[in-house]
């Protein structure tokens, strides 16, 4: 296909061709005829002789031959590399002593998958899958979160003041005689719909099996505000998930219970990668003088991921578009 500015499109060449060749028409006249020089009226007149009406399409611009490309046994030493190891372009090309931008090159040639689309594992392809409507699967899970000092840590005063204000933050155990105790942990539990990605989250003291299960509860009220009806719940396979009052939960709610194969987090893919979204755009998006500061900006957050926070799984658009009644306005 002609770019932009190209004089000729693949009528324009025929015209002019036909003008030199069956009208007789002397090159100069034709080239001025058509705004381009000679020497491509020339061009296209000779490839019409040759070819006619099809060689007046585009051809390829590639070499017919090609002598300083990469020996087929290097390559073939790159791709083992590749397969074997599931190494980058970069570390490939120092085991073998080449350019990275030559490693690169080749495994783009031979069309290998990047290394963010297998599985480091078993080196299969990753085969990413979508409920086809929101509640079919929803995705839960816990991620465990040290709390901020009062007057910020090491994020606001870098890591030798921060290690100390946490410290003199923790109050003394034992009437003063005993060891500082720590600041703890909070723990989040998430749940994202499969379909829609549409997340609800609540920091909680622990992760125990009331804590899981109460949780669920508010969730799946959330959803069912949202005009979302859960149809199956996926968990990995955390204590609280395989007890019997979590069994219990879902049950009563008939919801059927998933949990992840051992050791693979990666089929609870989606709310791990909600995780990490939640540790950069809030938990550790700016440095927050408190902990009770940054659990206070959560709820916000949280609107703006589901109603306008685009999503690249998503075409660019919020979890909100795909959800029948995420403002409650038709309840």
């Amino acid at each position: 296909m002609p770019h932009r500015n190209a004089p000729l499109t693949e009528t324009g060449r025929l015209r002019l061709a036909t003008c030199i060749v069956e009208d007789g028409w002397p090159l100069r006249r034709a080239a001025e005829r058509f705004q381009v020089s000679p020497t491509t009226a020339k061009r296209w007149a000779d490839r019409y002789r040759e070819s006619g009406v099809a060689g007046m399409a585009d051809r390829s611009s590639r070499p017919h031959s090609s002598p300083r490309r990469t020996p087929s046994r290097t390559e073939r030493r790159i791709i083992k590399v590749r397969l074997a190891r599931r190494w980058g372009p970069a570390r490939i090309a120092y085991l073998l002593g080449l350019n990275p931008a030559t490693v690169h090159r080749v495994l783009s040639r031979y069309g290998l998958a990047r290394l963010t689309h297998l599985d480091r594992a078993t080196g299969a392809v990753v085969r990413r899958y979508e409920r086809e409507a929101p509640g079919d699967l929803v995705h839960v899970d816990i991620k465990k979160l040290g709390n901020i000092p009062d007057g910020g840590g090491h994020k606001v005063h870098g890591r030798a003041r921060g290690s100390r204000n946490s410290t003199a933050s923790a109050p003394i155990a034992n009437n003063g005689t005993g060891p500082r105790t720590k600041l703890g942990y909070g723990y989040l539990h998430n749940a994202v719909d499969d379909h829609s990605r549409l997340a609800y989250t609540e920091i909680l003291a622990d992760e125990t099996k009331e804590s899981a299960a109460a949780f669920w509860r508010r969730a799946q009220a959330f959803f069912t505000a949202a005009g979302v009806t859960v149809a199956r719940v996926l968990t990995d396979n955390g204590s609280c998930y395989r007890s019997r009052l979590w069994r219990q939960t879902l049950t009563d709610a008939g919801i059927v219970h998933k949990r992840t194969r051992p050791y693979r987090p990666q089929t609870n893919g989606k709310v791990e990668r909600y995780n990490r979204t939640l540790m950069d755009e809030w938990a550790y998006a700016r440095p927050y003088t408190s902990e009770q500061q940054r659990r206070d900006a959560l709820a916000g957050w949280l609107h703006t991921y589901n109603h306008h926070r685009a999503h690249t799984a998503l075409g660019g658009k919020p979890p909100a578009s795909r959800v029948p009644n995420l403002t409650g306005q038709y309840s």
